[in-house]
């Protein structure tokens, strides 16, 4: 009798198997899926004697996934999730068309999601779902049609550059009209809180004492500090008036064009990252997917901030140091550089 391609258990017993290794409990798996604890219990004992090997290390009190266990969890939750996608992607009726598309946080909530607007009353027959989270997504096994990546060049192969991006301090208008607490130089920054993002390892030129010591004000007290673990949180403190924050440019330009915020000095600091769009192999010759890259890039014109030419990411080199930047009517552009933490 000819093997089986494919030597899997049952795709039920897989089911029971994640729901029990994601709670930690057969009674809240069993909860979860209409079973009795019983039945649940049967199942992984099932599943062991399938496989060869203990799945659970059971100890009093306390349910724990053994080395074997928690390697095949990753597997199987990934291939859950991929069918249940894939299946959902199916029940559609033919003339559902959706792009998704993958991208931080930050970027989802201050400038992309801003703009769909535009895109939708364009495309009125596309479905757009974003699905923003900081952690990168693996295109083709994720389903994912377009990812919007914060990146170097060597970490976005294929991508078109979107735009890149400039720090400056930026705050409540009503913060930088104080006539009490002036904002006209970075030495006054002393009399103000300072916004700090706690996620700093991955992105070194957020970091204050980097603008500061391009502004040549490295020795710089402020009046205090208050800390946040997303970006999108800290800019909401600081149009409240909570703060100054160092503002990415161009994520922040329409709130600084509305007035909502300002930035009260010239100086800037050049990330060596960029943003690029990379899509999924499986999307070439998509007609929605084509149409919304080339709105990203169209938006990202409309902003003055397209990259000239939607440059290929292998134009840009990720060893360009940062850079402060002041420049202004009368005044001629100075360079500084800043060691990359």
């Amino acid at each position: 009798m000819p093997s089986r391609r494919f030597d899997l258990p049952p795709l039920d017993r897989l089911e029971v198997f994640e729901a029990a290794a994601r709670n930690l409990s057969f009674t809240r798996a069993a909860a979860e899926l209409s079973l009795t604890q019983s039945a649940v219990s049967r199942a992984i004992a099932s599943l062991e004697e399938r496989l060869g090997f203990p799945l659970f290390e059971r100890r009093h009190r306390a349910l724990l996934l053994t080395e074997r266990g928690q390697a095949l969890y990753a597997a199987t939750i990934e291939l859950l999730e991929r069918l249940d996608e894939t299946l959902g992607k199916l029940r559609k009726p033919d003339s559902a068309r959706t792009v998704t598309a993958t991208t931080s946080l930050s970027f989802a909530s201050l400038w992309l999601v801003p703009r769909l607007a535009s895109f939708t009353r364009a495309h009125p027959g596309v479905d757009v779902r974003i699905a923003a989270n900081n952690d990168l997504v693996a295109l083709e096994r994720s389903g994912i049609d377009v990812a919007i990546r914060y990146s170097s060049a060597e970490r976005a192969p294929g991508g078109t550059k979107l735009f890149g991006e400039d720090v400056v301090p930026v705050c409540n208008p009503a913060l930088a009209r104080d006539r009490s607490r002036p904002l006209a130089r970075p030495e006054d920054l002393r009399h103000h809180v300072l916004l700090h993002l706690e996620e700093i390892q991955s992105t070194p030129w957020l970091v204050w004492a980097q603008w500061l010591e391009a502004a040549g004000v490295s020795d710089l007290k402020p009046a205090g500090a208050l800390h946040f673990s997303h970006y999108d949180q800290l800019i909401q403190a600081a149009l409240k008036g909570q703060g100054v924050a160092l503002g990415r440019m161009p994520l922040l330009r329409a709130l600084v064009g509305s007035g909502d915020l300002v930035a009260p000095f010239k100086r800037t600091i050049a990330s060596p990252r960029c943003y690029y769009v990379m899509r999924s192999q499986r999307t070439l010759g998509n007609e929605d997917v084509d149409a919304f890259e080339r709105w990203l890039h169209a938006e990202a014109a409309c902003t003055g901030e397209a990259s000239p030419a939607r440059a290929h990411a292998s134009r840009r080199s990720s060893s360009r140091p940062l850079t402060g930047r002041r420049s202004g009517p009368g005044t001629s552009e100075r360079k500084r550089r800043v060691r990359s933490a």
